[in-house]
């Protein structure tokens, strides 16, 4: 059973698959969400709603907590330029039931769900965490940098 392009045909969008498949579900990345990424690196949504740097992670727990359906898959975003770790996962996500209508009336759209997304990472504990842990590193390092600048 292979198409013309020689790719079988059971990895073709077909309608007779139902919503609760898996290939059904739609997929985020988290450089849909980052407020580093241009929108030709990927960025889905406006800057301003958007997080720094959020991972797979994150993602999975805010919508856990949403009471979505989620699958974290070990995939690597096209446009992704850096191979690391922190930058792979890609998510998948059911938004609608076997019969068309909404898992959750909230989420009516992908946009819908990168909004909310970008809403709840900020107040995540780990989020609140490394912003507390981080300042007193960046003042310091700070101190450090002008010293180096005077000697110059």
């Amino acid at each position: 059973m292979a198409t013309h392009s020689g790719a079988p045909t059971l990895l073709q969008w077909s309608p007779d698959k139902k919503h609760s498949e898996r290939e059904r579900w739609i997929c985020i990345y988290p450089a849909y969400i980052n407020s580093k990424k241009t929108l030709a690196e990927g960025r889905r949504i406006p800057k301003g709603k958007c997080v720094e740097n959020p991972n797979f992670q994150e993602i999975r727990d805010v919508l856990d907590a949403a009471g979505l359906n989620v699958l974290v898959e070990n995939k690597l975003y096209s446009r992704e330029r850096s191979k690391e770790l922190l930058y792979r996962g890609r998510i998948r996500v059911q938004l609608k039931n076997d019969d068309g209508t909404l898992c959750k009336s909230s989420f009516p759209t992908r946009d819908s769900l990168l909004l909310h997304l970008g809403d709840m990472i900020p107040k995540l504990k780990s989020r609140q965490h490394k912003s507390s842990s981080e300042q007193p590193a960046q003042s310091s390092q700070g101190k450090g940098k002008g010293k180096g600048k005077g000697r110059r």
